[in-house]
């Protein structure tokens, strides 16, 4: 059993799973995804990041238009 793969595959379904909710809390505010990315890993948090631009490109630019400083945030 490839047990890299499994927890490969883990952290990609934890990234996207967290990416639908700072999507949703982007409703709330920076804030609010500021917080919930506060609670992830960098590389959870760079992910996330990622997979949000992927899944909604136009909320996404409005997060970085209302968050310029949002990559000080992943690191």
């Amino acid at each position: 059993m490839d047990t890299d793969k499994e927890d490969s595959t883990s952290w990609w379904e934890r990234v996207k799973y967290y990416a639908q909710l700072a999507i949703e809390r982007f409703q709330y505010g920076v804030n609010a995804v500021k917080q919930l990315l506060s609670t992830l890993t960098s590389d959870e948090r760079c992910g996330v990041m990622l997979k949000f631009e992927d899944i909604n490109q136009d909320l996404f630019a409005q997060l970085v238009a209302d968050a310029p400083d949002w990559v000080q945030w992943i690191g």
